[in-house]
């Protein structure tokens, strides 16, 4: 295998080649999956062994129809069939919503399931796609969402929750919410195929409210939840006008039998599966812990089934994706090909502990190695490679919002210092909150002054008027990795520093600028909303700060807890050498919850969370 890894990616349609193009590379034995994100602990074995001595069956005839295994999933999930459409996994109905329900544009937050971007964009539909920041821990802000999706005047919006490849969680307060200030959208789609996996809050599912209103669809999995993948069911819910038009589309056999059998076993088998979800909430938290202790290595709070990691400075995901297969037999999911990721990136599916003991090793060993030949460069080589989402945060940095590039700011803007390198080892001074971060030497704030706020960086000229806020005052910028161990505000040092300065300027020059500045106070008083103005130059804006006392920047928030809404993760990567802590991991504020009873049956699809472990 280790002389066909390369090739076996680029040879596949999906991100990563099939269990069965690995196997047949490697005499018939798989890797480690950390790839798909799958349950490890349902079926049960006993259910395994039912399915092989039934196989001959299975595969012979064909199954029942779609309506009658549906009628058995709605009698275990206590829901109406009419409000209830099956499908060959969840891409069959992501097909079809967007066939017949979506009609010009759709939104989704970036990065997400590839689905949801590719799909529409394939039927020629536009796609608005939210970027949700690295700086922030790419937690979803519901508001800025609905505010993005008036501006581009879109008719459909997404929201994956938990999100896919983060792990990014909403309460199903603050998608009630969302929904009910989308209500006049032609649709509103919310995708809960991880949901099950998630325990901040013990009824976070909205399938009650997609019955009831007129424009929603939840989106379902059966695969992933169940760990089985290979048989290729999901199921969405929505009021009986909504499923019954997609319903009446689907193909007539579009159910196989395998699904068949395994829908008719399930209520068997309750108190085993909510025992499986249990074991992987548990596993969630040890594994991000563990991983958490890997020097550089950031990991982001998930209530999916997967971990979303960021790779130490100079790390290649190819190349770390690559020398884990053909080194280690391991595989894992890099991200490079996401829109709103980038190769840094890697998605981790939760497993036992035992297989994450060979995870960590085999990272440890291909990050650092004997540093011969290891992903993450030694001190002093230096490096070129640019952090995390380059692409979506270069577009809001050079952008208004709506995709139109500000010539007059970048000319003025300066050039930002090369990235730092990560030196192999953490390095005594680094904050103990932000795991992979060599210390800034300012601010992120100071580091964009098209960004800053007036009282921040004084101005000759009116401020330009941007749509995008300023660093320092984004919603959620208090969550964000390693806020509460930045400088004290009396040791920040000023906008105005970071900045080149001019060539001194003659004296008939300065006089000149004088009478441009005073002008354009006088201007500026005298008009209640100033025009938006060309930026000044360089040379002018250091003029101008050089004849006013420097600012004196205000104190930076504290680290806060998330709302009680739970807006979303909050966005802290974890400890170094200590690990995450159990609400870290699950987005959580408040308290862990008391053990819950042991589940006597199989739960109903509104009242499936209220056993969380």
């Amino acid at each position: 295998m280790a002389d066909n890894v390369a090739s076996l990616f680029r040879g596949t349609a999906a991100h990563s080649p099939s269990m069965a193009a690995l196997a047949r590379e490697s005499d018939g034995v798989g890797p480690i999956d950390f790839c798909i994100p799958c349950n490890p602990y349902f079926p049960t074995p006993g259910m395994f062994d039912e399915l092989a001595g039934r196989l001959r069956e299975i595969i012979t005839y064909y199954p029942s129809s779609a309506d009658t295994i549906t009628a058995e999933l709605c009698a275990l999930l206590q829901l109406p069939p009419s409000c209830v459409a099956m499908g060959n996994g969840s891409t069959e109905l992501i097909t079809w919503i967007d066939h017949l329900l979506v009609r010009e544009s759709l939104a989704i937050p970036v990065p997400t399931f590839g689905r949801w971007t590719d799909q529409p964009m394939e039927t020629g539909k536009r796609v608005d796609m939210f970027p949700l920041m690295e700086s922030n821990g790419f937690a979803l802000d519901p508001a800025q969402y609905i505010e993005f999706i008036r501006a581009r005047g879109t008719r459909v919006a997404v929201i994956c929750n938990p999100n896919n490849p983060d792990g990014g969680f909403l309460s199903r307060r603050a998608v009630v919410n969302f929904m009910d200030q989308l209500q006049d959208l032609d649709l509103i789609v919310i995708d809960e195929s991880f949901l099950e996996f998630a325990d901040a809050e013990s009824d976070p599912s909205v399938v009650e409210e997609a019955v009831l209103r007129p424009n929603v669809i939840v989106l379902r999995s059966l695969g992933k939840n169940f760990g089985l993948h290979g048989i290729r069911f999901g199921y969405l819910v929505a009021n009986p006008a909504l499923a019954g038009k997609i319903r009446s589309m689907l193909p007539k056999w579009n159910l196989n039998s395998f699904a068949e059998t395994v829908v008719f076993m399930l209520k068997e088998h309750g108190a085993e599966y909510m025992e499986s979800l249990h074991l992987v909430r548990r596993d969630r938290l040890d594994m991000a812990r563990q991983l958490s202790a890997l020097p550089g290595l950031t990991v982001y709070p998930s209530q999916g089934n997967f971990l979303f990691v960021r790779l130490p400075v100079g790390a290649e995901g190819t190349v770390v994706r690559d020398r884990l297969l053909s080194e280690h037999r391991i595989l894992v999911r890099e991200c490079g090909n996401k829109i709103g990721s980038s190769s840094r990136f890697l998605r981790l599916v939760v497993r036992p502990e035992t297989d994450v003991r060979r995870l960590v090793s085999g990272m440890e060993q291909v990050l650092y190695g004997s540093r011969r030949g290891a992903a993450v460069p030694e001190l002093g080589t230096g490096t070129s490679y640019s952090s995390g989402t380059a692409a979506v945060d270069r577009l809001i940095s050079e952008t208004n919002g709506v995709g139109m590039p500000l010539a007059a700011q970048a000319a003025a803007m300066p050039s930002l210092p090369p990235a730092q390198t990560w030196p192999g080892p953490a390095p005594a001074q680094a904050p103990t909150g932000m795991p992979g971060l060599v210390p800034a030497p300012a601010p992120a704030a100071a580091m964009m002054p098209q960004q800053q706020p007036a009282a921040r960086m004084p101005a000759p000229a009116p401020p330009l008027q941007q749509p995008m806020p300023a660093v320092a005052q984004m919603p959620g910028v208090a969550q964000m990795p390693g806020v509460a161990q930045m400088q004290p505000a009396a040791q920040m040092q000023p906008a105005a520093q970071m900045m080149p300065q001019a060539p001194p300027m003659s004296a008939v020059a300065q006089m000149a600028q004088m009478a441009q500045t005073a002008q354009a106070q006088a201007q500026r008083q005298q008009a209640p909303i100033p025009a938006v103005a060309q930026a000044p130059s360089p040379a002018a804006q250091a003029q101008a700060r050089s004849m006013q006392p420097p600012p004196q920047a205000p104190a930076m928030p504290a680290m806060a807890p998330a709302p009680a809404a739970g807006l979303g993760q909050t966005g802290m990567p974890g400890l170094r050498n200590r690990g995450l802590t159990a609400a870290q991991v699950r987005g959580r504020t408040e308290p862990e919850p008391a053990p819950a009873p042991q589940p006597t049956g199989w739960p109903a699809a509104g009242a499936m969370y209220n056993q969380v472990g």
